[in-house]
């Protein structure tokens, strides 16, 4: 059972989606803050599995499949969400596009490059990049909900920002090193 724990809490992540997509039909800031709490879950779920399949050395081939696609599904809903109900607008639909776009590349190139064995690790820079990604929907999801003192649309917007300039310059570099080996 305890090989199952890290794969149990990827699967939490995407059981966590539908949820988090009714919470935006929750009239009033009880939705954001729902929303916030079901997405800082999934988040915290993210550390444990990878913490606890590493700790207890129980990777698995499914854990390895599923966690990036979990991560990917519940930044997908978020975005795709907030935009559909304007929590995200103007501009600032922009980055969220271009890290949608972003992730479907790096996830196709990963794929292609597994074929021939050839991996495509994680760099530092794509870590700060998911790291401002899920700091700013996570400030986007409160939106106007939080304090007066907080503004949680504009940090976001920016953390948006920065996930989406970092995300070009991920996504270049994944791309460059990919077609080394795409003939």
């Amino acid at each position: 059972m305890k090989n199952q724990i890290p794969n149990l809490l990827t699967m939490s992540r995407i059981f966590v989606i539908p949820a988090l997509i009714a919470s935006f039909y929750i009239n009033g800031p009880v939705g954001n803050w729902i929303g916030f709490a079901l997405f800082a879950f999934a988040g915290v779920t993210d550390f444990f599995d990878g913490y606890l399949a590493r700790s207890m050395n129980v990777v698995s081939p499914l854990g390895r499949f599923l966690d990036p696609i979990a991560d990917k599904l519940l930044v997908a809903a978020a975005l795709m969400m907030m935009v559909a109900f304007e929590r995200i607008s103007g501009l600032a639909v922009l980055p969220a596009v271009i890290i949608m776009c972003r992730e479907i590349m790096v996830s196709g190139l990963r794929e292609h490059l597994a074929e021939i064995k050839v991996p495509l690790p994680v760099t530092v820079l794509a870590k700060w990049k998911t790291t401002a990604q899920i700091l700013a929907i996570g400030f986007l999801l409160v939106g106007d909900a939080s304090p007066d003192l907080i503004p949680s649309i504009l940090i976001g917007d920016i953390l948006l920002w920065i996930a989406g300039i970092v995300t070009v310059q991920t996504g270049y570099i994944y791309l460059r090193t990919g077609l080394k080996h795409l003939d």
